[in-house]
């Protein structure tokens, strides 16, 4: 296993990915070795804003989507 260094922006920037993913740093740190910081951020403020949002608008169960779409289809 080979060992990364990461400046202490870097760091702090990964501290902060992971508290807003609810990760560990060790965790988030895997996806951000294979995607970069850029879109790591990018996916986890899209996912913060459509959980905000869906929050807001309220939630439709599974079992509601389901039925609304046979009868769509049907």
């Amino acid at each position: 296993m080979q060992s990364v260094k990461l400046t202490t922006t870097q760091q702090r920037r990964l501290e902060k990915l992971a508290r807003d993913a609810g990760r560990t740093p060790q965790a988030m740190l895997r996806f951000v070795l294979r995607d970069g910081f850029e879109l790591c951020e990018l996916e986890i403020n899209e996912s913060i804003a459509a959980e905000r949002e869906a929050t807001q608008r309220g939630y439709v169960s599974h079992e509601d989507a389901r039925r609304q779409t046979s009868t769509v289809v049907a």
